[in-house]
Parts: C-alpha cells; sequence; structure tokens
C-alpha cells in the first residue's frame, strides 16, 4: 500500500490498520457492537486476532502478552469493561513492559446495549490515562499515542471510542508507525508482577506518581488542540462531541468567525492548567459532551467555571440541534424521536418455536443477552428479565429460591450458545452447588454462531476468529461433567413435538435439567455453505 494514499475508513478499520503498522503482535476480545470490526479487521490485515470466551479473559490474555514485552490489543464495547474491570485495576498497579491498550466501544443512546454508561469513570476509578479520538485519522493516530504512553510509563491505556466513532467513515492519511523496539522476552519482576499486599501498596503509589507524570506531559502535549475564535463563547468538548459543536457553534449568537474551542484527546489525566487558562481566556466556557457530565465535573472541582449542560441532555447522542439548545440553555422539552421499526426474530429463526412454547407453557423466563432476546416482543412476549451478559442461571435460580412452589416450577433461564460461554458456566456451577427444592430448567439456545453482533465463533463453534477449525467445547459434556442430572440435546424444527413432551416434563419434575435446544442460525448456515462452495471453486 503506498502510504500516501488517502483512505476512507470506519474508526474501527483505522485502528485496526494503526495496530498492524505498529507492529501489534496480539488482539483478543470479545464481539460487542460497536467494537466488533477491530479485530476481524485486525485479522483480515494479516494480525494475529483472536476471540476469547469473554472480555475478563481476553484482557488477561493481553495482559500475559504485554508483561512478555509484546505490544497487545484488547476489544470490547462498553459493557465488557464491566467484566474485564477485575484486572484492569490491578494490572494499573503491576504495570506493563510491552503495550497494552484497551479500547472500550460505548455506545451512548443504546444502539444495541442494555445500557448507556460512560466508560470515562473507569480510567479515573481504574488509573489508566485514557485517550478520545474524534474521527478516523485520530482512531488511527490515537492508537500510536497510547502504544507510546504505554511504553513509555509502562501502563494500561485506555482508548475509548463511541458508536459515531467506530462506524462513521472518515478520511485516513496513513503514515510510517514505529514498529516494537525488541521481540517479546521475560523478564522475571516479583514484587512488581504479584500483587500481594506488601507489593500493592508501593506499586499504588508507584501508579499515582506516573499518573502526575502524565499528567504534567498532557499540559504542553499536542494532544490538546485549541482553535481561536470570538472571546465571547469557549467550548470545551472532547471526541465526536467536537464535530457536533464546531457545525453548531459558528453563528451562535452572531459571533464570527465562531466560538474558541479546546479539544481535549488526553481526557485521563486532565491537562487542568491548559484547561485553566484557555477558560479565562473567554467570557463565556461552556462544556460540551455526551453522557455523563464528565469532563464539567472535573473541570469544576479543579475551581474552574464553566457550564456543563442540562440533565436532560445527559441522555442518548448529541447530535448539532442538541448541541444548539445546550448553547442557547433551553431545557424545554425535545420533540420526540421518529418511531423505527422495531426488531424482531427472523423468520424462520428457530428461537421462535422456543419462545412459542414457553409462552403456552406459561414459564416465568429469566432471559439473556443476544439476538433471542427479542423473544420480549410481541407477539411473543416471552421474556421476563434481561441483566447482562450470563444472568438467566443465576436470576432464574434466585426466583426459585424464593418463590411459591406453584410459581417457582414455571421459571425457566434462557441463554444463547455464544452468551453461555461468555458467563453462564458458573451459573450451571451454583445450580449443582445451590439447587432450589423445586429443582431448574435451563434452556440453551445454540444456534452454533454469535449472531446478534454479526455471526461470529466462539469457543462453542469449533473454529477460530478467522474460521479455521479448533477445540470445541460441548455443553453437553460438560453439563454432564459438572453432574447435571438430565441433559437433553434437541432441535425444536425437526423435533417440535418432542421439545415441547421434553419442556413440559421437565417443568413438571423437581430435577435439575438442561435442554440444548440446537438449530444452526439460518444467516449463519448460508455463510458456512457459501464459504465451503468458494473453498472448493
Amino acid at each position: 500500500m503506498d502510504l500516501s494514499d488517502r483512505m476512507l475508513l470506519s474508526g474501527n478499520e483505522a485502528v485496526a490498520l494503526s495496530a498492524r503498522g505498529l507492529g501489534f503482535t496480539l488482539g483478543a476480545g470479545y464481539p460487542g457492537t460497536p467494537s466488533t470490526e477491530i479485530l476481524e479487521e485486525f485479522s483480515a490485515l494479516g494480525g494475529s486476532a483472536q476471540w476469547s470466551p469473554n472480555e475478563k479473559v481476553a484482557l488477561e490474555v493481553a495482559l500475559g502478552a504485554a508483561y512478555a514485552g509484546a505490544r497487545a490489543l484488547v476489544t470490547m464495547k462498553h459493557v465488557g469493561l464491566n467484566v474485564a474491570a477485575d484486572p484492569l485495576f490491578t494490572a494499573a498497579y503491576t504495570g506493563v513492559t510491552g503495550a497494552l491498550v484497551v479500547v472500550s466501544a460505548d455506545d451512548p443512546g443504546m444502539a444495541s446495549s442494555q445500557n448507556e454508561q460512560d466508560n470515562r469513570r473507569y480510567a479515573v476509578a481504574a488509573g489508566v490515562p485514557m485517550l478520545e479520538p474524534a474521527d478516523s485519522q485520530e482512531a488511527y493516530d490515537f492508537l500510536a499515542e497510547a502504544v507510546w504512553i504505554s511504553e513509555r510509563w509502562r501502563l494500561p491505556v485506555l482508548l475509548r471510542m463511541t458508536t459515531r466513532v467506530c462506524h462513521s467513515k472518515t478520511v485516513v492519511r496513513p503514515h510510517a508507525l514505529a514498529g516494537p523496539a525488541a521481540p517479546p522476552h521475560f523478564e522475571r519482576d516479583i514484587a512488581g508482577r504479584v500483587m500481594i499486599p506488601a507489593n500493592a501498596r508501593p506499586a499504588h503509589q508507584r501508579l499515582r506518581t506516573k499518573l502526575a507524570e502524565i499528567a504534567a506531559w498532557g499540559e504542553t502535549a499536542l494532544l490538546a488542540r485549541r482553535m481561536e475564535g470570538d472571546p465571547s463563547l469557549g467550548i470545551i468538548t472532547s471526541g465526536i462531541s467536537y464535530y457536533h459543536a464546531r457545525e453548531a457553534a459558528p453563528g451562535y449568537a452572531g459571533a464570527k468567525p465562531g466560538a474558541n474551542f479546546l479539544k481535549l484527546g488526553l481526557t485521563y489525566p486532565l491537562p487542568i492548567e491548559a484547561i485553566r487558562r484557555f477558560a479565562a481566556s473567554v467570557r463565556r466556557c461552556v462544556v460540551i459532551e455526551e453522557g455523563d457530565p464528565y469532563l464539567a465535573e472535573a473541570i469544576s472541582a479543579a475551581g474552574i467555571a464553566v457550564e456543563g449542560k442540562a440533565e436532560m441532555y445527559r441522555f442518548g447522542e448529541l447530535n448539532v440541534g442538541r448541541v444548539r439548545r445546550i448553547l442557547a440553555g433551553d431545557a424545554s422539552p425535545e420533540p420526540p424521536p421518529p418511531r423505527g421499526k422495531p426488531p424482531q426474530l427472523c423468520q424462520g429463526c428457530p428461537h421462535r418455536i422456543v419462545f412459542e412454547a414457553l409462552t403456552r407453557q406459561g414459564c416465568i423466563v429469566a432471559g439473556d443477552i443476544g439476538c433471542y432476546t427479542l423473544g420480549v416482543l410481541p407477539p411473543f412476549e416471552a421474556m421476563d428479565s434481561c441483566v447482562c451478559m450470563g444472568a438467566s442461571i443465576g436470576v432464574g435460580l434466585g426466583l426459585r429460591h424464593v418463590l411459591p412452589e406453584e410459581e417457582a416450577r414455571r421459571v425457566v433461564s434462557v441463554i444463547g450458545d455464544s452468551t453461555f460461554v461468555h458467563g453462564g458456566i458458573t451459573g450451571l456451577v451454583e445450580m449443582i452447588y445451590n439447587p432450589p427444592p423445586t429443582g431448574h430448567v435451563v434452556l440453551i439456545l445454540d444456534n452454533g454462531t454469535t449472531a446478534m453482533t454479526g455471526l461470529q465463533e466462539h469457543p462453542g463453534t469449533g473454529r477460530t476468529l478467522d474460521h479455521r477449525p479448533t477445540g470445541r467445547v460441548v455443553f453437553e459434556d460438560l453439563a454432564r461433567a459438572l453432574g447435571i442430572p438430565n441433559v437433553h440435546v434437541l432441535d425444536p424444527v425437526k423435533g417440535r413435538t418432542e421439545f415441547e413432551r421434553v419442556l413440559a416434563e421437565s417443568l413438571a419434575s423437581r430435577s435439575l435439567t438442561l435442554l440444548i435446544v440446537r438449530r444452526p442460525c439460518l444467516l449463519a448456515a448460508k455463510r458456512d455453505a457459501d464459504r465451503a462452495r468458494a473453498s472448493q471453486a
């Protein structure tokens, strides 16, 4: 590729291209919108990428690689960082030898998520530096900055992206990037890597010293860009909010040539003195940011007078119109967004048969995260809870433990195959260890793929991220090894009558039962058939 070429890339594609140019040895993650394409593209470019069972495992694998001096990338959506938080917090204490960059793809507005948490809070809580790109070029460039920071201060770095940055395509001008200085090599460091209390206490102090040094560096780094305009209005912003504000601010109250801007790239630790100087140079200073008032609160806490946004703008994505309303102090009710077409299970999807049966049998359904979550919508309305990956089994057990017997025996847990590997296995362990008096019924809807995020592989498919054969987790073997007494594998299409009979008998029993409802996803089956034909051509 000619490095002088201009390329039209999404933010995810830009991160992947940058990672390849920077010589990342390993990329690990769990598929989740809006982050999924990063590792898929990194693999397509020739990088070594893998799907892990969940985000915690992905981060731990990458951490091990970074301990050995390799450059490692971890990708996940925002709720995935909840799962990976345990190793992240302690990795800030142990530090790393090679670069470790954690991509958190946040989802303001919950386009495909169960919450819209703002993961900028994680950088502060864990004590890791954080960068926020605003477009694809910055996604490309900021990954290189993250590598430099990680290797300079030997810390994990959080690269926080959002749905618009991940999926919007903007022009990228690739340039030469510096690969790793040395091949991976392990050097023993018990005091630095083994976090018993005696080692963790000085490690915490070292971490705070490093963060103070990064804050001082950030005051003069080029990651904070100032754009001069009319001194009547100054706007502090970061990420995609910068572009909304740039379009909204020119002509604001007749100001020419528009507002002053301070666009922050390093958003933890913040360059507080640069912010203080900027705020002092304008008559009115407004913080424009999506999600939580993270920047506004931190800047105000430093004694700098800035205006934040009304609470109503905490919810959903920003756009040019909403930014104009924020600048005008308009907190009147917003017009409702146009109604979209609700999602639904595909016609012919085997999950439809399952939810029809659960409805007919009056089940109380503890549900989970995946395309089958759509069973909550009409015409099925056959799901009574959905919390997080893997929660269906624990929630179902909790309901079974406390409900009157007549209700308890109607409770089932429904979980998908990829979600089961991600967070459901320990639920089966809990079921064996603390069985409810009425028993329990768990359904794994095994369609042989991670359907909701784009038909990715997982440990239950027996294929790697790039679809090569590998070891396979056989759910029925695992369940029997755990000691679950009743394990059934059923095809809801070919054996619809048998499925309904076994479900009814399981609900009537007082036993622990696992029903593996196995039928390939129609879309995945077509993809696999197309791939097989292409390989034979």
